[in-house]
């Protein structure tokens, strides 16, 4: 059975408020006919520059977003020099581009970070403060948490497709069940995007992957290079159209496996020396924090990665988009260092960042971060602004000149940042915050940190004790200075209890529901 899919336009609506009731009402429709008729989306089937009419000049706007999937803040070059994994095409993007040093995610773990990105606005608004799943079967702890991205969110693609774009997402979704995916949240066309976090069914980053949103390929197919595929093959046949293109890779998330011939590479190099492992401890929480890089197959793995992402922006080029295609490059939070509990295992480190994924320490929150924006970004520059992937989705608005409702959003337009000189202080910008009220797979305590100027303080949710830090001096958060300034504690945690209030955060609880701890009231 054929599928035609058509683009709902609402060129007059007298508020946003309506404007989310309208795309609400749109998106239940699209659901019902999918349940009745069991139709997908159409297949893109160009694979290459054949038939592209590369004569027409292209005077439009894009958007490439590339996000991956727990690739820590020192896992590529731009951002270690000395890193034992090798990432060519991400330094020479980054000679191009604007590369912050102070870069976040929304959360340290995957589907509030996804959410916040795709959103502008932080997950804790509605409760969407960890990883999406059946919750909480297996906790000790309770704690209000929601399992989806609600369909009244206005997504960035949902913003674009009203400025007449046409959308595309490939890759990891992890935002929730079928009724959530992301043909329901403003993309035309879903290419692997599911309820999975991770590739888990057939023969998971290898081809066949009984993929509901991905036709199998050949056998042997590498699943990074195959979404490459598709978002070379979507931008091709939209070369003439302003497009909107998400390639959220599955890599670099477990489980960490790649063909034996690239992993043979990095054992060949390998470091014969034992990596160090160190043991942190907060509260009754502890883990072991890996300090040092030598796993062959995840280095594999992040080779490929950058394989992709080079073959995305050299057919970018090829296209003749470059020069009129703002890219971002970032990840959803840290790379995985702690071993806790038998759950995910240390594979690399962040070193010189504190602990890592699941972790509001520095290495769980802090990640790569880059962007090229034409006519903006000044090619090469380092910036030490603190930014957040929240900014991302008002940073598109603005450059593509549309009209959206920023009173609603928690990021902010780097339009401006980006112009900004790298000794900029960022005392002067907004405070970041994040909202962790769980113990993560990973050790991670439930908490939440607030960031201003060089300032960082951590609440912990277990008793409510304090910890803060001066990352102008101490970037691996060694020596807690609470003690030392009363005031400026005093300051930050009252800014982070009126958040609390602001977003209606939720907090730890025990097994039989009594609350462990929570803020002071207000006076």
């Amino acid at each position: 059975m054929v599928c035609f899919w058509k683009a709902v336009r609402f060129e007059m609506v007298a508020s946003s408020t309506e404007l989310r009731k309208v795309r609400l009402l749109s998106k239940v429709s699209i659901l019902w006919g999918l349940i009745l008729i069991g139709c997908t989306p159409p297949t893109i089937v160009e694979t290459s520059l054949e038939g592209v009419d590369l004569s027409v000049p292209v005077e439009h706007k894009n958007v490439l977003v590339i996000l991956v999937d727990d690739l820590g803040y020192t896992d590529i070059e731009p951002y270690n020099s000395e890193t034992f994994y090798e990432t060519p095409h991400l330094k020479k993007f980054s000679r191009s581009a604007t590369r912050f040093t102070d870069g976040y995610a929304a959360s340290p773990v995957c589907s509030p970070s996804r959410y916040g990105l795709m959103t502008g606005r932080s997950p804790s608004r509605t409760d969407a403060t960890d990883y999406f799943k059946n919750y909480p079967k297996r906790a000790k702890v309770k704690i209000p948490h929601r399992n989806h991205m609600p369909l009244e969110e206005v997504t960035m693609a949902e913003s674009m497709k009203d400025a007449g774009y046409v959308t595309f997402f490939a890759g990891k979704w992890h935002l929730g069940p079928e009724e959530f995916w992301p043909e329901m949240q403003g993309f035309d066309i879903n290419k692997g995007g599911t309820s999975h976090g991770l590739p888990a069914t057939g023969k998971k980053f290898f081809s066949p992957y009984n993929n509901p949103r991905l036709k199998d390929g050949p056998r042997g197919e590498l699943l990074p290079i195959r979404l490459a595929n598709e978002t070379n093959a979507f931008m091709s046949a939209n070369r003439n159209r302003p497009f909107l293109a998400y390639l959220s890779f599955y890599t670099v998330h477990t489980p960490i496996m790649e063909k034996k011939d690239l992993i043979q590479k990095y054992q060949n190099k390998g470091k014969d020396e034992e990596i160090a492992f160190e043991t942190i401890n907060v509260g009754r929480n502890s883990a072991e924090v890996r300090n040092g890089q030598n796993n062959p197959a995840y280095a594999a793995m992040v080779e490929r990665m950058d394989e992709a992402v080079g073959m995305v922006l050299d057919h970018l080029e090829a296209l003749g988009l470059a020069e009129n295609t703002a890219v971002f490059f970032t990840s959803d939070n840290g790379g995985v260092s702690t071993n806790y509990l038998g759950s995910e295992k240390a594979i690399t480190t962040n070193t010189p960042l504190k602990a890592g994924k699941g972790w509001l320490y520095e290495g769980g929150i802090r990640v790569p971060f880059m962007m090229r924006v034409p006519k903006v970004s000044n090619p090469g520059e380092v910036n030490q602004v603190p930014v957040s992937g929240l900014d991302i989705y008002p940073t598109i608005m603005d450059w593509i000149g549309a009209d959206y409702d920023d009173s609603n959003l928690d990021g902010k337009s780097l339009l401006n940042s980006a112009k900004v000189s790298s000794d900029y202080d960022p005392g002067r910008d907004r405070p970041l915050f994040w909202h962790y009220p769980h113990v993560s797979p990973q050790g991670g305590p439930p908490g939440a940190a607030i960031r201003r100027g060089n300032w960082k303080l951590i609440e912990y949710f277990t008793d409510g004790h304090i910890e803060l830090f001066d990352l102008s001096n101490d970037l691996s958060e060694s020596v807690d200075l609470s003690e030392e300034n009363p005031k400026v504690v005093e300051a930050l945690r009252s800014r982070l209890h009126d958040w609390y209030r602001e977003v209606d955060a939720k907090f730890y609880s025990g097994s039989d529901g009594k609350l462990l701890w929570r803020p002071e009231a207000p006076n």
